[in-house]
């Protein structure tokens, strides 16, 4: 019967890249050859310690998430206690409820992340082929403008989406600054 737990560990500051991957390759493998299964590693990094362990005051934190059988449970805490580079560890059991809404909570995001990412691209295809179907004609920049219509009217506006489009009364048309017609005159 499978479980959630929790495993925290604190390593000898001193070790390296190599050494804590191939701590952390053999707790995947002796997860992986039980039928368990490692949800998340979080890597504090390094940390100081509460008190000195083997004249050491930091210690390299890691905290991993897995679901495991009470055989796996005990292969991990026989390999961690006989490891030199592990000062202390600690597996424990974790409450089913905060797991499962840990679980929901990151389901809802995962479906939401989804949804964000179609509609992006269907916004963007609709944006391509609203550019695609008006072509800006390169002509048309020394023209005179035809009466009736004003400059703002001829230029040509890119597609904005409904959230974002902005709009103006007259009177913030109207109380809005000039725009700047030289550039070069404003030097930073």
């Amino acid at each position: 019967m499978s479980r959630d737990y929790e495993l925290g560990f604190i390593l000898n500051p001193e070790v390296s890249e190599d050494e804590i991957r191939a701590l952390l390759d053999r707790i995947d493998q002796i997860v992986a050859n039980y039928g368990g299964q490692i949800v998340k590693v979080n890597h504090w990094g390094r940390r100081r310690l509460a008190y000195p362990i083997e004249r050491h005051r930091d210690g390299y934190y890691i905290f991993i998430d897995s679901i495991l059988t009470p055989e796996t449970v005990a292969e991990i805490e026989r390999t961690l206690r006989v490891s030199e580079i592990v000062f202390r560890h600690m597996m424990k059991r974790r409450d089913p409820k905060a797991v499962q809404k840990e679980r929901e909570a990151r389901a809802a995001a995962a479906v939401a992340q989804a949804e964000a990412a179609i509609q992006a691209e269907a916004s963007a295809a609709q944006a391509k082929a609203e550019a695609s179907a008006t072509p800006i004609e390169a002509g048309n920049q020394n023209e005179a403008p035809v009466e009736g219509k004003t400059e703002a009217e001829e230029i040509p506006v890119t597609p904005v989406a409904e959230e974002e489009a902005i709009v103006l009364s007259p009177e913030e048309i109207e109380s809005a600054p000039p725009a700047i017609e030289n550039p070069e005159a404003i030097e930073a």
